[in-house]
């Protein structure tokens, strides 16, 4: 059965949540990459290609996702006053999404070097989170 045409969204929106729960935390950001380094890590150490292309795929989910909630830190959790406390801020999340995304990063890449980057930035972000937390 078809939804009658005036039930049917216009505009489709995405967010964290639809009510801002104020729960936030870099974890959420640094399993999925782990689990992005993990796949690195078994692509490299096995030759079957059908095991190879699930690989990529889960490994390319997984970093989408890495990206998804860098982004929510960063533009929902983190304020113009953490921006100025710690200047820093803007560069090491431009630089852990491009690590999560493609051009070079975990999402186009099968490199564990990459991925160990990535989680370092995911560090260093999770750093100024929790002192944020305690201020």
């Amino acid at each position: 059965m078809r939804l009658p045409r005036v039930l049917t969204p216009r505009t489709i929106v995405h967010a964290h949540c639809d009510l801002p729960c104020g729960v936030y935390d870099p974890a959420q950001a640094r399993i999925e990459a782990e689990s992005v380094k993990a796949i690195c890590e078994k692509y490299q150490a096995n030759q079957d290609p059908e095991f190879r292309t699930r690989a990529l795929i889960i490994k390319e989910q997984r970093s989408e996702l890495v990206k998804h909630h860098l982004w929510v830190l960063w533009t929902d959790y983190f304020k113009p006053p953490h921006f100025e406390k710690y200047p820093q801020l803007h560069q090491l999340f431009n630089e852990a999404t491009k690590l999560a995304g493609g051009g070079g990063g975990s999402k186009s890449s099968t490199d564990v070097q990459v991925a160990e980057q990535l989680l370092g930035k995911i560090d260093e972000i999770a750093k100024i989170f929790w002192e944020t937390k305690q201020g």
